[in-house]
């Protein structure tokens, strides 16, 4: 072995979650730089990394050693061990080769599947059967032989020592030295060189690295800070005892055990010994056990004979070609167990009744996948390339991901376990790391820095994927100008750099399931996260070693599907099988044209609905080409321009070469597809289509070397075929340019058929289509809100929750939607299905009011919480009473509640339980004793409407059954107001009237008013929401008034950045409460009356009185035939407040009184 005579054994890299702070990248940097011939990774517990460190390391030329520090257990490792100062010990284990390296994947996975407590831990049986092959190393402080030399108990360490030596043999048990300036290591060390001078036990030298350089410590002090939850200024927290486990260059380990040479070469002794070779890229599929009799590979043919004469009645030559030309394909590469796999688990989500999506990816472009029902997509008939999913002359595993209705996924999953052996089936860990923002937050957090510096600060922060807080910090004036300000600042922002993209902690992929030809415990170490076991090695590091990885996608657009067709079967009488639409229907193309698209797959973002509006598609083709423009790169190139100009035939389309037009006649002239860059090179240069798809990978990485040689060969090809120089070359540039953008046909066309099918609901079903998305998104409020609105627009009735009325989910109530009770704020799934199980269990089925609820739900799972929401949501309204009378109620009724159940079980009852309870009366009066049982005790604490309002918002997330400002819209209407709705975004101005929600403020960081406050806030009408702005100046003036749910005008700038997709924001100019702008209004208040609410005028006349001001009435009364307008005398002014207008509601009803301009009196 070339290289120094040293090289590290004892490594931590991030895998050590929270502990180590090393890259692999940086480790395998590092010992290249030095010249050391090897390098180990062992972190704690686990083999996280270890794919990782081996492929790495063969790359830059050294030699990877697998190893592990794991956690031994006292006792047995399957008992469950009480807290006690130190119940386990750290042993350092590396693979020697193939045997040993299976051994540690067993000691790995034991120590997580069946181990764990704590931390992750074996046993010393454990350990002895599973040694062979296996190196092991003493340990760091923590490993038993040096605890037992710690707690002066020699004879004991000698001893553990021998066994240990036992288990894997002398040559490959070391007393580990580490020489770290801890006084107690130092101890340890003397004891270990003596016990080595006794026994001849070998030592080697190690360093336990936890970072890289010498000056990383600081910051891996805020690792463990964030790993212990605590602050590094904290005296008494867990803290590292030495500065120095950095990665030490040879020469400076030579230096510290200066007198111990030999322990220095034994670290390359032990990697001589090394001789580990991980075979990667070999597939191991699992082979599918038929139930009949037949081979995989007869069953594989008889399956996709069936489907293909199901699919194709009469098919063309070319329909069996292709169906041949892939079967043959599939059988050569070895992957027919592969497809009977996915189409066995296919084929019984659908006999249970899980939706299965219609494809995803490449995969929609096979035959064969095609007639296994794997796809709903004919290739044939979209022009979709096999090659593009499965390339006979670039070998890698098919990647089949299916999309299931998320609430159906996991049954599909749990058939998957059972079909092949829960021991064979995980699913697939996933690292969350530290995010830049995430960091940020972290390390403010350990450095006990106020949480509102950190806020601020981790604002200016680019977050979401790509965002990168080093990139931020080099481009970013208003970053670094904070990182130099403050050296408290400074720190935050370095050490979060330091630690971004870091591993945090472990977690299930969301999506992926590896299946194992054998136990995966045999294959790959396992991970117990919580209840779940997954792998330990995350997605590529499987499909490296070659397992079977799928992807099982919980895709939330079926579940809309299946929720909507049951409430068409349901409410309707209709059966609808989506799968035979014709995408044919006019309504849906009005409605895409139309950008109405809010619930429809993949087209529901403002940018998405204005290009709908300008393509204005009219075939299912242009719903596919729309998916595959709507991205960055198309957007950015002008691509899209073009195509709509030429759709629409304002640009004329122009082929470079009449054979284009066949390729791309269907998007008129523009190259959109991948796809179609692979067709123009077969059908002009002649390129096979597996050469084609090299073309279309390389074009995809813009790799210019491969490029030159591709443009070649398609050059010469296409003058062969007697294209011109001039023209090919023309052409060549063409697919340069736009096959950089292009997108997978397969992917989009099979993605355009949910975007067909949603929007084919929307546009014939919308009732039940907007039902069936608020209850797939109960939880996300402000989602739901856009369907109330939506609602509201298209004239459906959206009822408010009712404890008799409404479902676990949404339903349909006549033409209307009923709000769903699991919707509703702090009332979760157990307490919704204990009123639904009461409620069913009464005769008839319904609750007669709060008290009786009270008495017949279970309190154990309907607690006052739970009882408060409902009311405050409006789900008692039924009884008539005021909901500010039925809080009041709650914890008299719960009480009184309480003592009947006691008395039922103890066999006792109660007159009135022998009575026959009824709705109570809208107001107290004299009834049966059920309705006396039913009267409140408080009649009186009636809820304004505006509380009514407020507490409805705490329950369901937004204004329901009302809105703030609606009472006040004719008072805005006269203040010459525009709604939300109607702002212009092109204007210069606009003046609102609205609701301050979710108001925040936050320090000006820089410029004029650096260090002073300014605002934003959300304003909210019945139409919609805009965000505010509100700069310093302004802020100054108002900040006393400004408050959430304070209606408001607001007069001020429209603004829009040219690269902002959403509507604009407004920079307010003035903010006033609306009471103060109603204080300027000089017009008329008009009241209407009908004939028989003339008695009610009396009741008007204190009202003047209350609300004294400068206004006329103006009656209107609606006489017949001709009606009459009176107007008030100068006795009779008022101030129209919103307490006035509030007021004349209460006594007339709503929409009965208006603001209007002077008008003539009529007498």
């Amino acid at each position: 072995m070339s290289g120094t005579d040293f090289c590290h054994l004892h490594v931590h890299s991030h895998y050590s979650l929270l502990d180590g702070a090393n890259r692999i990248d940086d480790l395998v940097a590092a010992a290249v730089k030095d010249g050391q011939p090897a390098l180990a990774l062992t972190d704690h517990g686990n083999m996280f990394g270890a794919i990782e460190l081996y492929k790495k390391c063969r790359a830059a030329g050294i030699k990877p050693i697998v190893g592990c520090e794991i956690y031994l257990s006292k006792g047995s490792h399957r008992e469950k061990h009480h807290k006690t100062t130190n119940p386990y010990f750290h042993l350092t284990l590396l693979a020697r080769n193939e045997v040993g390296y299976k051994n540690l994947v067993q000691i790995a996975s034991e120590a997580y599947v069946n181990g764990y407590s704590m931390r992750p831990r074996v046993d010393k049986a454990f350990l002895a059967e599973h040694s062979a092959g296996i190196t092991a190393l003493s340990g760091c402080l923590s490993g038993e032989v040096n605890r037992l030399f710690l707690d002066g108990q020699e004879e004991a360490a000698i001893q553990a020592a021998g066994d240990y030596q036992d288990i894997f043999g002398k040559e490959h048990f070391y007393l580990e030295l580490q020489r770290n300036g801890i006084h107690i290591q130092t101890k340890v060390n003397e004891e270990m060189v003596r016990l080595h001078q006794r026994s001849g036990m070998p030592l080697v030298a190690t360093n336990d690295i936890h970072y890289l350089r010498k000056e990383d410590c600081q910051a891996h002090d805020v690792l463990l800070c964030i790993q212990t939850n605590s602050k590094v200024n904290d005296e008494k927290r867990w803290r590292m005892d030495t500065d120095t486990l950095w990665f030490h260059t040879a020469d400076q380990m030579k230096a510290i055990f200066r007198d111990l040479p030999d322990a220095v070469r034994n670290t390359v002794v032990i990697a001589e010994q090394i001789d580990l070779q991980i075979q990667l890229g070999k597939y191991r599929v699992p082979k599918f056990v038929s139930e009949t009799k037949e081979s995989s590979e007869e069953l594989f043919r008889r399956l996709c004979g069936e489907g293909f004469r199901r699919l194709y009645p009469a098919p063309s030559a070319q329909h069996h070609d292709r169906l041949e030309m892939e079967i043959e394909v599939i059988k050569k590469m070895g992957f027919v167990d592969y497809f009977l796999i996915v189409w066995d688990f296919i084929r019984h989500s659908r006999a249970i009744g899980v939706p299965v999506g219609p494809g995803r990816g490449s995969a929609a472009g096979s035959i064969v996948a095609y007639c296994l029902g794997i796809t709903q997509v004919d290739p044939i008939k979209y022009d979709l390339l096999f090659e593009r999913f499965l390339n006979s002359e670039r070998i890698s595993m098919p990647d089949i991901d299916i999309d299931f209705c998320r609430d159906g996924r996991e049954k599909v999953i749990q058939y998957v376990r059972q079909r092949y052996g829960e021991e064979c089936v995980a699913q697939i860990i996933t690292f969350n790391t530290m995010a830049s923002r995430l960091a940020v937050r972290d390390v403010g957090r350990a450095l006990d820095i106020p949480l509102p510096e950190v806020d601020r600060i981790a604002k200016k922060v680019p977050d979401g994927p790509g965002a990168s807080l080093k990139a931020a910090l080099e481009t970013d004036a208003e970053l670094k100008e904070i990182q130099s300000s403050n050296p408290e600042y400074g720190r935050l922002l370095d050490t979060a750099t330091f630690l971004e993209g870091l591993a945090r902690h472990a977690g299930v992929h969301a999506a992926g399931v590896v299946i194992g030809d054998s136990p995966l415990k045999d294959l790959v170490p396992l991970y117990r996260n919580k209840e779940d076991i997954t792998t330990q090695y995350p997605m590529t590091d499987l499909e490296d070693v070659g397992l079977l990885k799928m992807d099982f996608l919980g895709l939330k657009t079926l579940t809309v599907l299946e929720k909507a067709l049951e409430l068409i079967g349901r409410h309707r009488g209709e059966q609808i099988a989506l799968d035979t639409s014709a995408f044919d229907d006019p309504k849906t193309y009005e409605l895409l044209s139309q950008g109405k698209t809010l619930g429809v797959f993949q087209l529901e973002s403002e940018g998405m609905r204005k290009l709908l509006q300008k393509l204005k598609p009219d075939c299912f083709e242009d719903i596919i080409a729309v998916l595959a423009l709507y991205r960055p790169g198309p957007l950015g190139s002008g691509m899209v321009d073009t195509f709509v100009e030429c759709k629409h035939g304002r640009k004329a389309i122009k082929y470079l070469h009449p054979a284009l037009e066949q390729v791309l006649k269907e998007t008129y002239g523009v190259i959109v597809y991948q796809e179609q860059v692979m067709r123009i090179t077969n059908v002009l240069a002649g390129f096979s289509l597996n050469e084609a798809d090299g073309l279309r990978k390389a074009m995809g990485k813009k790799k210019p070397e491969i490029m030159a040689k591709y443009r070649q060969k398609f050059i010469d090809g296409a003058g062969a075929n007697g294209v011109s120089k001039k023209v090919a070359e023309e052409i060549w540039t063409l697919m340069e340019f736009f096959g950089g953008y292009g997108f997978n046909k397969s992917h989009t066309t099979a993605y355009a058929i949910l975007t067909y099918q949603t929007a084919w609901l929307r546009a014939n079903y919308a009732t039940e289509f907007l039902a069936a998305n608020m209850t797939c998104e109960s939880t996300d409020t402000d989602k739901v809100k856009e369907f109330l609105d939506e609602c509201r627009a298209s004239g459906i009735e959206l009822r408010p929750p009712d404890v008799n009325r409404s479902e676990k989910e949404f339903d349909l109530e006549q033409a209307a939607i009923r709000y769903s009770l699991e919707a509703i704020k702090g009332l979760g799934a157990k307490p919704v299905e204990a009123i639904l199980a009461t409620r069913s269990a009464q005769t008839p089925p319904r609750f007669r009011g709060l008290k009786s609820f009270c008495r017949i739900v279970d309190p154990t799972q309907v607690n006052k919480l739970s009882i408060e929401a409902l009311v405050k949501a409006g789900a008692f309204d039924f009884t008539g009473w005021d909901r500010g009378v039925l809080f009041a109620e709650i914890e008299d009724a719960m009480a009184l509640g309480a003592e009947r159940q006691r008395d039922e079980r103890a066999g006792q009852g109660n007159l009135f339980d022998l009575l026959e309870e009824a709705p109570a009366p809208r107001a107290p009066g004299a009834g049966t004793g059920a309705e006396e049982e039913e009267k409140p005790s408080y009649p009186a604490a009636v809820w304004s409407a505006r509380e009514r309002l407020i507490r409805e918002r705490e329950a369901i997330g937004f204004y329901l059954s009302s809105h703030p400002t609606t009472r006040v819209e004719s008072l805005a209407r006269a203040l010459r107001t525009s709604t939300v709705a109607e702002v212009d975004p092109s204007a210069e101005e606009a003046v609102l009237v609205g609701l301050v929600n979710a108001l925040s403020v936050r320090i000006i960081s820089k410029g004029r008013f650096v260090g002073q406050k300014m605002a934003r806030f959300v304003l909210e009408d019945t139409t919609g929401t805009r965000g505010v702005v509100v700069f310093a100046e302004l802020y100054n003036r108002i900040r006393d008034m400004l408050q959430n749910d304070l209606v408001v005008t607001v007069r001020g700038k429209v603004s829009r950045r040219p690269d902002e997709e959403g509507p604009p924001e407004i920079i307010a100019e003035q903010i006033e409460p609306l009471e103060h702008a109603l204080r300027a209004f000089n017009g008329v208040v008009e009241i209407r009356v009908r004939p028989e609410e003339i008695e009610k005028l009396p009741s008007l006349l204190p009202l003047c009185e209350r609300y004294p001001g400068s206004r006329p009435i103006l009656f209107e009364l609606e006489l017949e035939p001709q009606p009459r307008r009176v107007r008030s005398g100068p006795g009779f002014r008022v101030h129209p407040s919103e307490g006035f207008l509030e007021d004349v509601q209460k006594i007339l009803g709503a929409d009965r009184v208006a603001l209007r301009k002077l008008v003539a009196q009529r007498s």
